[in-house]
């Protein structure tokens, strides 16, 4: 696994990562991590390999879009040292492009997500073991629709950036994808962009499958 002992792991993200995590560092008792990907990537870790100590913080917030993490980056981010760093940001970059078309000031066109997320991790890798970038997903398999392919486009930013960089990628686009061959996007997702368990559940095992992790 690329992830060593005793390393401190940061996740930073919108409300896919939040999921009412505790405020303002998501780390300790009682949910701290909250109630999604986070925390079940923390019990994959805990209860497979207990004797690596891997220590698991969550610092996602709610409505985030990129902009928002460069703004908070030193405290959230650097201020705390972790040694890996896994970020997923994005949705909320593309949502309000169709879901509030007119309040152009809260939109994160392609040009602005694709600097502001290299700079951050142009910025970041030199301080830090390694960092995850993961895709924003979409829970629609049609990929002419019109969301969805703004969201593909994102994607392969930070695919691009990724390799750029050679930092771990996770495609959780992609593995959402196999999993609607089978299922209609409502069993993961009410909305298709805030996913139940099992959808957390899904982008836990592809975390996972990217760091190398073995149960």
């Amino acid at each position: 696994m690329k992830i060593g002992p005793g390393s401190k792991l940061l996740f930073i993200g919108d409300s896919i990562t939040d999921c009412n995590r505790a405020k303002p560092v998501g780390e300790g008792l009682f949910n701290a991590l909250g109630t999604g990907y986070v925390a079940l990537v923390d019990a994959h870790l805990g209860a497979c390999c207990p004797e690596r100590r891997i220590r698991v913080v969550n610092m996602g917030v709610s409505g985030n879009t990129v902009r928002n993490l460069k703004h908070r980056w030193a405290t959230d981010v650097l201020a705390l040292r972790p040694d890996w760093v896994s970020i997923m940001i994005g949705v909320n970059d593309v949502w309000r492009q169709f879901d509030t078309p007119l309040l152009t000031e809260n939109q994160v066109l392609p040009d602005e997500y694709a600097a502001t997320l290299e700079e951050l991790v142009a910025t970041t890798k030199s301080q830090v073991t390694g960092l995850v970038l993961l895709t924003p997903f979409y829970l629609e398999p049609n990929r002419r629709d019109r969301m969805r392919a703004r969201l593909d486009q994102y994607g392969q930013i930070v695919k691009r950036i990724a390799t750029k960089h050679k930092t771990v990628f996770c495609d959780t686009q992609a593995a959402f994808d196999n999993v609607l061959e089978t299922v209609y996007p409502a069993t993961l997702g009410w909305d298709r962009v805030h996913p139940n368990l099992t959808g957390h559940l899904i982008i836990a095992r592809a975390f996972l499958a990217a760091i190398g992790f073995k149960a």
